[in-house]
């Protein structure tokens, strides 16, 4: 990829002409994430930076959720079962590039990956490991299955489906999702154009 070509082209159709040194740096980890894992489907790469985009306000890089959490469940020490929980002593609202919350998804995230999500959810808003967390929990990945919803980038991207509006289910149900569609149309011309 000529990674100069495809910033000149998200520039002028995503960000308005101005590309600032930190979303920069956020694509840049996603990128080399990508690569590192060996996903080859531009598609799954578009839709991803598509879902980054939106999830984090256009930033690309990992944040947390405004409000963190305040009014809703997760917000609170409760678990997606509805039982509460005292240990640890953190609440598990949205943070990263995909808004990862609750606390058995920080706890299976954290145990695929290898690191202590549960006991440091700040961690997933290092830009290495939020990219982590997207490609695992929006492929396959480890657990062969998408750990966020069930489904994954390989149920809507495949040799017989092109499916970027669906492909939201993947994170939120279909919130969004023609908006996300048009998104990763714009990352995907720019990939194609870098390629």
């Amino acid at each position: 990829m000529n990674r100069q070509v495809f910033f000149n082209t998200i520039r002028l159709s995503l960000f308005r002409g101005h590309l600032s040194p930190d979303q920069v740096r956020g694509i840049e980890s996603k990128l080399d994430a990508f690569d590192a894992s060996g996903i080859t489907d531009h598609r799954w790469w578009a839709y991803m930076l598509a879902t980054s985009y939106h999830e984090t306000d256009r930033k690309m890089q990992p944040v947390e959720e405004y409000g963190r959490g305040k009014g809703k469940r997760y917000g609170r020490k409760i678990m997606y079962s509805g039982r509460p929980y005292e240990l640890p002593d953190e609440i598990y609202y949205g943070r990263g590039d995909v808004q990862l919350t609750w606390y058995e998804n920080y706890k299976r995230m954290g145990e695929l990956l290898g690191i202590p999500l549960l006991e440091q959810p700040e961690l997933a808003l290092d830009p290495k490991i939020s990219a982590r967390i997207m490609i695992e929990g929006m492929t396959r990945g480890h657990s062969g299955r998408g750990d966020f919803t069930g489904v994954s980038l390989e149920n809507y991207f495949n040799s017989t489906k092109d499916d970027p509006v669906n492909a939201r289910k993947i994170i939120n149900r279909l919130d969004r999702a023609s908006l996300i569609a048009g998104y990763h149309r714009d990352f995907l011309q720019a990939i194609r154009m870098s390629t």
